[in-house]
């Protein structure tokens, strides 16, 4: 299905896009998915890496020399100066809410680049309602100011299709090894499942991170590791899962989880805001501070195959709330409004 470019009304400005947020990640996805749908009429596509040094000058550069009617970031680096409306999108706090993530360097960045420029935009995006509440309360603007624009799931991801087949059953994990996500207490949890003959298939999470979990816990031979995949491989694994879980401790949103859910595979997930907010009625909850719940979890969703087929239904059914489409015309509204306003 090719993606439907949404129409704009006569617009009096025109919009300049970061482009170099497009990637494998979940930001690179809302980039990539979004922007191929809208009528800008610049990409910033070539230039310093996101977050770089270089970056803030960079933009700044480009965003006054350019003379835009409106600058849209799909991601949380904002141009520190900008004459034109600025919209920018924050996914989520996890760099300065938990305390793995929260260097120095980015509680720097945050203090004196993001939230100032908050507090100029003329919005800020967001991907769910509980990242917008956290933004809200984080930098203090008033309400209309932070809009949830969501995510969606992309053509790929749908039930019908090729599936992955190791030779084995497997639960599935997609995503990185950062200390938010809650592997360590993933591997414990899968090492005291008593389901033989079912491995544990991992996406996207490189070894050299994970190789003295795995070896503390005694399951490396029932791990497999598949790395990063194009959309249309991965969507294959996901089909081909008994279920995929994701054990996260905080999370903006949860695309694997809408993901899988798309693909017809059970979600077994944390029972956190932003995963309850997501997955809704359809998944097996578990709390991520217990190895033994998320073991239980498994456990129960593995051993009941009628159970597994009214997940898939519940899934399926709720995996249709969420349209790239629909967050591209969600977006397109705010730019628009962005561009008829005269605050810069």
């Amino acid at each position: 299905m090719t993606p439907t470019t949404v129409a704009a009304p006569e617009r009096r400005r025109k919009i300049l896009a970061d482009a170099r947020w497009v990637g494998l990640h979940g930001i690179g996805r809302f980039a990539r998915e979004v922007l191929r749908r809208l009528p800008i009429d610049t990409r910033l596509e070539r230039g310093p890496r996101p977050l770089s040094l270089a970056d803030p000058l960079w933009l700044a550069s480009n965003a006054i020399a350019r003379k835009p009617g409106v600058f849209f970031s799909p991601g949380f680096n904002p141009p520190p100066l900008c004459f034109a409306p600025l919209v920018f999108t924050i996914h989520d706090l996890i760099h300065i809410e938990t305390p793995e993530a929260a260097t120095a360097a980015k509680r720097l960045y945050y203090r004196c680049i993001v939230k100032p420029a908050c507090h100029r935009a003329f919005r800020v995006l967001t991907v769910s309602e509980h990242s917008r509440s956290r933004i809200l309360a984080w930098s203090g603007l008033s309400a209309e100011r932070v809009v949830n624009v969501g995510n969606g799931v992309g053509d790929p991801f749908r039930a019908d299709g090729p599936r992955y087949q190791p030779g084995f059953r497997y639960v599935l994990y997609v995503g990185n090894a950062r200390p938010h996500k809650n592997l360590d207490r993933l591997f414990q949890a899968f090492g005291d499942l008593a389901c033989p003959g079912v491995n544990l298939v991992l996406a996207g999470t490189p070894e050299r991170e994970i190789a003295g979990s795995l070896e503390r816990h005694d399951i490396g031979s029932r791990v497999q590791l598949v790395g990063s995949l194009p959309d249309q491989e991965l969507a294959a694994v996901y089909r081909g899962a008994s279920l995929v879980v994701l054990p996260s401790l905080v999370e903006g949103f949860g695309l694997p989880a809408l993901e899988a859910m798309a693909c017809g595979t059970p979600v077994v997930v944390s029972r956190i805001p932003a995963l309850v907010e997501t997955v809704g009625d359809a998944g097996l909850f578990f709390d991520p501070q217990e190895p033994g719940d998320l073991t239980r979890a498994m456990k129960l969703a593995l051993g009941d195959a009628d159970l597994r087929a009214r997940m898939t239904a519940w899934g399926l059914q709720r995996a249709r709330c969420f349209s790239w489409d629909q967050v591209a015309a969600r977006v397109l509204a705010v730019l628009d409004e962005a561009a008829a306003s005269e605050r810069p």
